[in-house]
């Protein structure tokens, strides 16, 4: 049988991680520095939805990318969803922990105090997101294009928000193509209450026919 297209492109996207890591990592030279303290250590980060294994190991100042060998057990071991994971990122749990959006499952299992310095060092993760630009476009006119595209995506996010929340309430209060969690939820409980009531008569009919055949 022919090989599955995503089993070809996973080396491909794990090299192409591996390299984006790295050049974030090489803006913020503190973390960097603080990684190789970890030097040998590896993860297994598995992900339910979608599926997806992978193992991500520090090699000096560097994070390397691969399969999971499941021949050695790593020293530390997630288990969650990509929104779990998305949500671990420092601006993304912010940009969560204000609009009150849930976060996805992350079970974690290994090393505990690996679990804590990672933590650790994901909270201090402060690139220098200029210093691309600026080595490319010099102090000024460099500065200047990273302000301006920084305050494009925050713009491009408050519009998404407004659209989704705008499409949300449209599908749900006009054209009620969607039900609105409340009232989905109230259904719930009212067909939970006429359950209730009807195997409650059961039993009560039940007894009734005992009774009368007993009498009989």
């Amino acid at each position: 049988m022919p090989a599955s297209p995503f089993k070809m492109i996973k080396p491909l996207a794990g090299r192409a991680l591996e390299v984006a890591l790295n050049r974030a990592l090489a803006l913020d030279p503190d973390t960097r520095t603080a990684l190789a303290s970890l030097d040998g250590q590896c993860i297994a980060l598995t992900l339910e939805s979608p599926s997806l294994a992978m193992q991500i190991g520090v090699a000096g100042e560097r994070l390397t990318v691969g399969p999971v060998d499941t021949s050695l057990e790593p020293d530390l071991a997630v288990r969650s969803t990509l929104g779990g994971v998305l949500a671990q990122l420092p601006f993304l749990a912010n940009a969560r922990r204000g609009n009150n959006a849930p976060a996805g499952r992350v079970k974690v299992s290994g090393d505990a105090e690996l679990a804590r310095r990672l933590q650790q060092l994901a909270s201090r993760f402060d690139p220098d997101w200029q210093q691309p630009f600026v080595k490319a476009f010099g102090e000024i006119l460099g500065v200047q294009i990273a302000q301006t595209l920084r305050a494009a995506l925050l713009q491009a996010r408050r519009s998404a928000k407004d659209l989704a929340e705008t499409a949300a309430e449209y599908v749900t209060e006009e054209s009620r193509d969607v039900v609105a969690r409340a009232e989905l939820d109230a259904f719930h409980d009212d067909v939970d209450v006429i359950r209730d009531d009807v195997e409650r008569m059961a039993a009560r009919i039940a007894r009734l026919r005992q009774r009368a055949g007993g009498a009989a």
